[in-house]
């Protein structure tokens, strides 16, 4: 189909994400490899989302192809009501060796994956003898995906869900932690703590360890996330950590945020990169006190059920990429990726209507001091062969972690011009 034609149907007949029926897609995908897009008129951009954080390692990996073609030719998919099977088994099995978690859930989205974590919590606390407790404690700032469940530990004022406020369950949620990974949480915890004195409903504290993601790509204390998941386990309640994008070394050091921080969650929700951005795929992972509790509760099991559970094309897909990043010495990766990303965003900080630029692990930001100029951004990072997607005040980049250091100086090249051209 040519590419004119890909775009009439387009504007026809599909809505994207976070867009109105008829808008016009930046470029029209034709292929993939290595870090760059392929587009329909003959551009290459390098693709600094990972496809929404998910790509880690690049397109078309040899090693991950491989895993997807040879479990196509045994099957694509399966139900896994009553019955099992070996990537999903094999899987769960290497999720729990590497997280300690022993019980493994599996869903289609990271969405889904926070809706399974909160049920999990409603039936833990009404299994042990608590059904008062139904309500959750969380971050303003925070995301946690876009169906009803998740949108109500979602920020209920600055964040993309305020419409639905009126209709949505309210939940408590904490100011803000401070900026920076240094902060001084002390201010903060005064705050909190006679928030959290008067609460006696909790079912659990659910949040993003050390960076809110599509709430703002706010970074803050280690500190404060000990000092929630403390709170948390001395008054009964669940601790869920959010690593659907910060997990699989994203923030580098550790493979997950949590290990960095030196807590160990209830609840664990991961999803995004788990299949290296090939197919659809999340995991809810759990204590065995936590699946216990479940057991205890009036339904004796968790009441949820995806269609494409456990899908053994993404299960045997996310092993292989499991495979990867044990293959590859990926703190250093992303020390890497760290160091390039801060020299060539720094002079960022020097342009009139910028207010703040930072970076941790594999993510960059430049943070406006107004909402950005996406179609104007866009255009000028994609001149300079880059492609980004802005949002709210923020241009920023999350690249493939195999991402060369010359094609990480492109990438800044391109955020710089794009913040130029949104503020012009």
């Amino acid at each position: 189909m040519r590419a004119e034609d890909v775009l009439a149907a387009d504007a026809a007949h599909v809505w994207h994400p976070y867009a109105s029926v008829g808008a016009t897609p930046f470029g029209v995908v034709t292929g993939a490899e290595g870090v760059r897009l392929e587009f329909a008129d003959g551009q290459t951009p390098i693709d600094a989302m990972s496809s929404w954080w998910a790509a880690i390692h690049g397109y078309r990996h040899p090693q991950l192809d491989t895993a997807a073609t040879d479990q196509i030719g045994r099957m694509a998919h399966v139900m896994f009501g009553g019955l099992t099977h070996e990537p999903a088994t094999t899987l769960a099995s290497r999720l729990a060796a590497l997280t300690g978690l022993e019980r493994v859930f599996f869903s289609d989205s990271g969405s889904v994956s926070v809706e399974v974590a909160l049920k999990m919590a409603l039936q833990f606390q009404r299994g042990t003898g608590h059904p008062e407790r139904t309500r959750f404690v969380t971050l303003e700032g925070g995301y946690h995906g876009d169906t009803f469940g998740a949108m109500s530990v979602c920020d209920p004022v600055g964040g993309m869900h305020v419409m639905f406020t009126d209709v949505l369950w309210r939940q408590t949620f904490l100011p803000r932690p401070p900026a920076g990974l240094d902060g001084d949480i002390s201010a903060w915890v005064a705050q909190c703590k006679p928030v959290l004195d008067g609460l006696d409903d909790v079912a659990g504290v659910i949040l993003e360890p050390v960076l809110q993601g599509a709430g703002g790509m706010h970074i803050y204390p280690p500190e404060a996330v000990r000092w929630l998941a403390d709170q948390a386990h001395a008054r009964g309640w669940l601790l869920i950590l959010d690593e659907i994008a910060t997990g699989f070394f994203r923030l580098g050091e550790t493979a997950f945020a949590f290990e960095r921080v030196g807590v160990e969650p209830d609840i664990l929700c991961v999803g995004k990169a788990l299949s290296g951005g090939y197919l659809g795929l999340a995991a809810t992972l759990c204590t065995r006190n936590v699946s216990d509790g479940i057991d205890a509760s009036e339904s004796g099991v968790l009441m949820h059920g995806p269609t494409y559970m456990a899908n053994p094309l993404a299960c045997s897909v996310a092993s292989a990429s499991l495979d990867l990043v044990a293959e590859h010495d990926l703190p250093d990766r992303i020390r890497a990726l760290e160091t390039g990303l801060t020299s060539g965003l720094a002079p960022a900080r020097g342009l009139a209507g910028v207010a703040d630029v930072r970076t941790i692990g594999a993510v960059g930001v430049i943070q406006l001091d107004r909402p950005v100029d996406v179609a104007a951004a866009t255009r000028a990072a994609l001149d300079h062969g880059v492609w980004i997607r802005p949002f709210r005040d923020l241009i920023y980049a999350m690249p493939p972690f195999v991402t060369a250091p010359a094609d990480v100086e492109q990438i800044t090249t391109a955020m710089l011009a794009a913040t130029k051209a949104s503020l012009s």
